[in-house]
This record gives structure tokens, sequence and C-alpha cells, in this order.
């Protein structure tokens, strides 16, 4: 048995990596342990682990005999002292060995990078890091499969919608094969596929409201044969267990007070009632009532201790205010609901005025040369097969140009410090029947106005189509909206689109009589142009500058081309 377990030493000290596995094993507080990193790294292609992993597996089995050598020779050891085989006389190192080589083996079948680490040894007697493949449920009733989550498609959605599954269920799925399209909080997204596999359940269906980003919309599965144990699979719901969570937490410290004779319970409810302070709410119904604007104060919460519960939210919001029927009882109309989009312009337009100090300033120029001009190239335009270069356009260009001129006003506020852009990007507002896009177009001072012309164009359609990417309308660094020509509005302020520092408002040209040359009077068409800027980052001055360098533009627009 020494001859033997002298052997396995020999064969174990040939290895550079384990010459101080010896020692270890010699004493009684050594062990083996398995070790997985948490450091990201791509599996190894097929065949290649079988390759990586032999030398390990065939080591794992020279400890295992090696093991195996010891346990006989204690185990004789103890019948030569007792009589009987005591587990008390195995080294301690000697279970952790045999399992942890067991356990390794096993993990080694199921594809993974597996690591190896020797307590005491040093950091070169490790392998590479082990990254799972996909993220598995800790239910034992169910076969391996992968959550899909709402995704995080735009930096500030926080909640999207599903417009429609192009993919349905028991479908199979490739890598960049289109799952389903979502409504996020500018435009609607289509959302790839990572992995292979089938789709086996969808959580949430064609035009489902309101998911959380990271809430659970579906579940894919790798083999076909699992899909049917997935038709009763129910998402875990964080709404399932608000309700029970506050319950344990409002009343653990009612339990620990003791009674005090027939005195009567005061509700949480009932004492903010009485003393004005502050209501109960879980964070869900709050958030609930704020993008829905419903008072707290008028409503009564169905939870524990009076508390408002987000089902209580979502019933008043149902059944409407009782107040406003009684008292208008012949007044008729529609609720409508509104689009995500919607939602969110609201609450930037309303933080936009609530937290920036805009100021406005207006200029009138004469737009004679640039119809005359633009009634030049549109023929040019036609000859060519392309789209027409409209007055906005026109206008986009001499505002990107003005911007260079003046860079101050192609700026951010960032608190701590302004932000000076190098590039010039416009967003173009588009109103459409789902709501205000504002598609942006890149670089436009070093566009021609044929360029700028056709993709006004082509971002207008996406926008009305509901079809707008993220890299089309994010990005930009001052945005442009007329309402002249389309609607015929001589003049008006708009509102600052944050980050952004400043917008131009444009309206429509109009004809005036103005004193001409030898005291003659002739006719001109003139523009209003309006600028909002954030006072913090632009003063009255650079404004005005601004507003001239674009009047420059527009009264002699050959100048655009110089």
């Amino acid at each position: 048995m020494a001859m033997a377990r002298a052997s396995h030493l020999l064969l174990l000290r040939r290895s550079r990596k384990l010459q101080r596995v010896h020692g270890i094993l010699d004493s009684e507080r050594g062990s083996i342990v398995r070790h997985f990193s948490a450091i990201a790294s791509p599996l190894p292609k097929q065949g290649k682990w079988r390759t990586s992993l032999l030398p390990l597996m065939v080591l794992v089995l020279q400890a295992l005999i090696f093991v195996e050598s010891v346990r006989k020779e204690s185990e004789a050891q103890a019948i030569s002292m007792t009589g009987t085989p005591e587990r008390s006389f195995r080294p301690s190192w000697l279970v952790s060995l045999r399992e942890s080589s067991r356990n390794y083996m096993c993990k080694g079948l199921y594809n993974y990078r597996t690591a190896i680490a020797v307590t005491g040894v040093n950091s070169s007697f490790s392998c590479a890091p082990v990254v799972p493949a996909r993220l598995f449920s800790s239910g034992t009733d169910l076969p391996p499969h992968q959550e899909i989550g709402m995704p995080s498609l735009s930096p500030t959605m926080t909640e999207g919608n599903i417009a429609k599954w192009v993919k349905k269920e028991g479908d199979k799925i490739s890598p960049g094969e289109v799952l389903c399209e979502v409504e996020t909080d500018k435009a609607t997204v289509e959302m790839e596929s990572m992995e292979e596999g089938y789709l086996a359940k969808i959580i949430h269906g064609d035009g489902a409201k309101e998911i959380k980003v990271g809430e659970i919309i579906a579940v894919t599965v790798e083999e076909e044969e699992d899909i049917e144990k997935f038709k009763d699979y129910k998402a875990p719901s964080s709404d399932a267990s608000e309700a029970p969570a506050e319950s344990k937490s409002q009343s653990e410290p009612e339990d620990k007070e003791p009674s005090k004779g027939t005195e009567p319970k005061v509700t949480k409810a009932d004492q903010a009632s009485d003393s004005g302070d502050r209501i109960f709410s879980s964070p869900v119904a709050k958030k609930l009532a704020e993008d829905n604007n419903v008072p707290l104060s008028s409503m009564k919460g169905t939870g524990p201790d009076g508390r408002i519960l987000k089902a209580d939210i979502e019933d008043y919001l149902a059944k409407g205010s009782g107040k406003e029927a009684t008292s208008a009882p012949g007044l008729g109309y529609v609720d409508l609901p509104n689009a995500q989009i919607r939602k969110v312009t609201a609450n930037r337009l309303l933080k936009s005025k609530q937290t920036i100090p805009h100021y406005y300033l207006t200029v009138d120029t004469r737009v004679d040369k640039l119809i005359k001009l633009r009634s030049e190239l549109n023929p040019i335009q036609d000859a060519s097969s392309g789209k027409k270069i409209s007055i906005n356009d026109l206008v986009i260009k001499a505002a990107a140009l003005a911007l260079c001129k003046v860079p101050e006003c192609n700026s951010s506020w960032m608190d701590d410090f302004t932000r000076q852009y190098h590039n010039v990007n416009i967003n173009v507002a588009v109103q459409t029947e789902h709501g205000l896009f504002v598609p942006v177009i890149r670089n436009a001072d070093k566009k021609g106005l044929a360029t700028i012309a056709d993709e006004v164009k082509q971002l207008a359609q996406r926008a009305r189509d509901n079809s707008l990417k993220p890299e089309d309308y994010e990005g930009g660094t001052f945005t442009v909206s007329n309402l002249g020509g389309p609607f015929g509005i001589n003049q008006f302020c708009a509102i600052v689109n944050p980050p952004q520092a400043a917008i131009l408002a444009i309206g429509s040209a109009e004809k005036r009589v103005i004193p001409g040359a030898e005291e003659q009077l002739e006719v001109g068409s003139f523009m209003s142009a309006t600028l909002s800027c954030d006072h913090r980052v632009i003063d009255g001055a650079i404004g005005a500058e601004w507003l001239k360098a674009f009047k420059g533009y527009i009264e002699n627009p050959t100048s655009m081309l110089l």
C-alpha cells in the first residue's frame, strides 16, 4: 500500500501546477474544492472543450485512485486498532477531495469551463473561468429554460408595451430573428432573439400595456419536447407578493404591543386623516397615482391598516370619479387612453418648464431670396429624381451653420459643468396621430440641402408609421419646430427639449408692405423666428448673436454654399 501511495505521489509531482499538492494532502487541514469564477468569458467552441478538459480529467482520475488507496490504508489501520473501520480515522481532506472531484467531472460534462482551486496553493493552479450559457429557473419541476424580460431600449425607458408578437408559441427561433415589436417611450422597436431555441410561452400577449423593464414577457427552451411543459406556466409577479409583504410589515409592530383593555384600535389610515400626516400607500400605487393625476387623499385603501395598493388605483381609474358625474349630469364625454409616447412627452415637457429658466428672443427675417433660391433648386432636383427642397430644409441648414458660428448654443447644462458639443445634430419636430416625435438629422452642418431634404422626408414617414428606431431620434443637440408652413401660425414659443439648451420656433411667411428705394413702397415676405433658450447655458447676448447669424443665412441664402 505504501508503494502505491508513493507511486501516485510521484505522478502528481511531475505536474508543475501540482508541486505543492503533496504538502497539502499530507496536512489534515488540506482540501481540494471546485471554484467557479463570475468573470464573463465566452464558452469554448464545440469540440475544443473536450481537449481543454482532458488533462484535468486524467488528473482527477489519478487523484481518485490515490484517494481510494489512502482510504483502504486508513481502514486497515482502524481495524488493527479497534477491530472496526471507523470514519474518524480518515484524513479530513479525504471526503472533500472525492466529492469535489466527482462534482467537477459532472460539471465538465455540461459544457462549462471549470476552474479548480486548492487551499493554500498559489494562483497559477487555475483554469479558464466558467460562465453559464443560460439563466435557468430554480424550479425543480420544469426543464432548463430562459426567461426573457422586457428590455430597456432607450435611456429614459422604465416600462414598455407589446405592440405585437412576430413569433408565436411553439415557433423555432434563431439568433437575430425578430421576436416581437415593443412600444417604448419614444418609438416602436423590434426585439430580436439572442439565442437559438423554441418560444415555449408568451406571458404578455399583443397589446399588453405598461410592462416594467425587466418583467418577464416570454419563456424559451432548447428542446421542442419541453414546450408542452410550459403550457400553464405563470411568471412570478411582484404585485402578488406586495399585499402579503405589506401585511407582515404592518402587523409585526401590533403583535408585539400588548393589548390594553378594551381600548379601540386606531388604524394608521385614521391617524393620518386625524393628524394630517402622510397617506400610506405602496410605491407602485403612488407611482400609478402620479402618472394618472389621482389624488390619494380622496381614496380609501383596502390594504393592511388602510394602505392604498395598486389595485385600489386601478379600480379608481376604471370606475372614474363619482363627483364629476354628479356635478355635471348632462355632460357627455369619452375617456381616451394615452399612448406611451404622449405620457413621456407630457412628463418631459412638464419637467422642462418647471426646471429650466426659459426666455425667448424673436426676430423677423425677410425670405424673398430664400424663396427664389428654392424655386431655382427644385427643378434641378426634379430632373435628377430627387426630393423637393422645402423652406424647412433651408431653415435646418441655416440653423446648423449658425450653431457653428455660435457654439455656445450647441450645449447642455450638466449641473457641475456645461457640455459643448462638436457635432451639430438637429432634431426636427414631427406631429403624428401617435404623438410628437423629434427625429434627428446628424451633422446637418456638413450635409447638402438635397441630403437634408431626403433624410427629413424619410424620418417623417417613419415617425408617422411609428417605426422609428432609437438611433433615429437620440443624440440631438438642437431642435427646430415649424408650425408656419403646415398650419399657418405666425409666431409661437416652443418649450426647450432637455437636455438641449435651445429650440427654434418657425412661423409662416407673410407679405408686408415696406419702404423701398427712392421713397417707393415694395412688398416683401417675412418669417418670424423665435428662439427659446435655457438661461443657465445661454445668456441673452449669446442668444441674440445666434439669431443674428441665423438671420444672415436666411436673408442671404447663397452664403450657406460657401
